[in-house]
């Protein structure tokens, strides 16, 4: 009886895959909500905003990115969102005025601007698809952005079933 040898073709292709919800922040998001601190739920008053603000238990934020928004139909001076950061400076491990959709696309942009793509020159990549936590589809097209310049061809879904995205063409002798 004659044995017969695996061969992982998907290793030995040489495609190198990246997973952007590796990316992803590792802290939690934790949301100040300026909505709670506002007279009968529409104006912020500042005198007792202020109070509000130095009476409240700010350690609930620690370590966390913290959203602060409005929930609230109101107008907010700018000077209030000012003032909330002063107090999550140094607790929180980000802010940001928004969505956590929003935080996301920003979040992504900073890191994937961060990386030398130079290192995928010549290579076949793969963006891996299928992931545990919803990465912005922002981030997809960015990477493809970033990528174009340098790598042989990129791809999206698994390294064992692709869709093709980008094919650099081959220089003519």
């Amino acid at each position: 009886m004659e044995s017969t040898t695996l061969v992982n073709r998907v290793a030995d292709s040489g495609i190198i895959t990246i997973n952007l919800e590796e990316y992803f922040p590792t802290e939690s998001f934790g949301v100040f909500d300026i909505k709670d601190h506002l007279f009968h739920g529409l104006i912020l008053k500042e005198k007792e905003f202020r109070e509000a603000l130095k009476s409240l238990d700010w350690s609930v934020y620690k370590n966390k990115i913290v959203l602060v928004i409005c929930s609230a139909d109101a107008i907010i001076p700018l000077w209030a969102y000012m003032l909330v950061e002063v107090y999550l400076h140094g607790i929180a491990a980000d802010t940001y005025q928004g969505t956590d959709e929003d935080y996301l696309r920003m979040h992504f942009r900073n890191v994937l601007n961060k990386i030398d793509f130079s290192q995928y020159n010549d290579k076949r990549v793969v963006i891996k698809g299928c992931s545990h936590r919803q990465v912005p589809s922002y981030a997809y097209g960015l990477i493809t952005s970033l990528l174009k310049p340098h790598a042989q061809s990129i791809m999206f879904g698994e390294p064992c079933s692709t869709v093709p995205i980008f094919k650099r063409p081959r220089a003519i002798p």
